[in-house]
C-alpha cells in the first residue's frame, strides 16, 4: 500500500512544502547564479527514469561553459566555479529536483537517475533500479555516495527496490539530511574519485 499509493502522496506533499519553505533560498540562488553564469542559472539534462523513460532533470548550475582554444569543453574540475563548489558541498544544487518530484519524474527516495549512456552496461539484476521512480537521495547515497564503487552502488539501488518501505524511506531521509548538514561523504568533483560506468565496463 505504501509503495503503490502513500509514497507518491508523501512525495507530492513534501515537494510542495519544500518549494514553499525554500522559496527564499531558491530565489537568492537563482539571482546569484544568473549573474555568475551569464543568464544560465539552471542545468538541465536528459536522464532515464521509471521504466527507462527519459525525462529532463533540473539542477542549479555549478559549472561554467568554458572551452579550450579548439572549442572543446574543458574538464569538470576546471569549469567548477567558486559558488558552484559551495552549492555542491551543501547539496543546494539538488533543490530544483523538487519540481521533478512534483511532476512525477522522481521521488524523494530512490536510486539516483544516472546517464542515458549507462543503460547498456547494467546487468539484468541492476536493471531493476528502473522499476521505480529515481530519487533525490537513496540507499546508495547514505551508504557512501560517490565513495562507493559502481558494483556496490548499483547493488544498493537494487537492495532498495527489493525492500521499499515507509520506515526505510524515513531512515534514508533523516540520514541524508544529517549527512548534508555535516558534509559527510560529499565529493564536490565526483569525476576525481569515480570513473564513468561505461568506460569502466567497456574494459571488462
Amino acid at each position: 500500500m505504501y509503495k503503490l499509493f502513500f509514497k507518491r502522496l508523501f512525495d507530492v506533499l513534501g515537494a510542495l512544502i519544500g518549494l514553499v519553505i525554500l522559496f527564499p533560498i531558491i530565489s537568492l540562488l537563482f539571482i546569484l547564479l544568473t549573474l555568475s553564469t551569464k543568464g544560465k542559472p539552471c542545468f538541465m539534462q536528459k536522464r532515464p527514469g521509471k521504466n527507462e523513460e527519459i525525462f529532463t532533470i533540473f539542477k542549479f548550475k555549478t559549472m561554467n561553459d568554458k572551452k579550450d582554444n579548439n572549442g572543446v569543453i574543458l574538464p569538470d574540475t576546471e569549469r567548477l566555479t567558486f559558488l558552484g563548489k559551495f552549492i555542491r558541498k551543501t547539496s543546494l544544487d539538488e533543490i530544483p529536483q523538487l519540481l521533478n518530484v512534483l511532476k512525477g519524474d522522481m521521488s524523494f527516495i530512490g536510486p539516483r537517475p544516472l546517464l542515458i549512456r549507462y543503460l547498456p552496461y547494467y546487468s539484468s539484476s541492476e536493471k531493476k533500479r528502473h522499476l521505480i521512480r529515481p530519487g533525490i537521495t537513496g540507499l546508495a547515497q547514505i551508504s557512501g555516495r560517490n565513495l562507493l564503487n559502481w558494483d556496490e552502488r548499483l547493488k544498493k539501488d537494487v537492495e532498495y527496490v527489493d525492500n521499499i518501505s515507509f520506515s526505510q524511506d524515513l531512515n534514508i531521509l533523516f540520514i541524508s539530511i544529517k549527512n548534508v548538514l555535516t558534509s559527510k561523504d560529499i565529493v564536490v568533483d565526483p569525476s576525481s574519485v569515480m570513473a564513468d560506468l561505461d568506460n569502466l565496463r567497456k574494459l571488462d
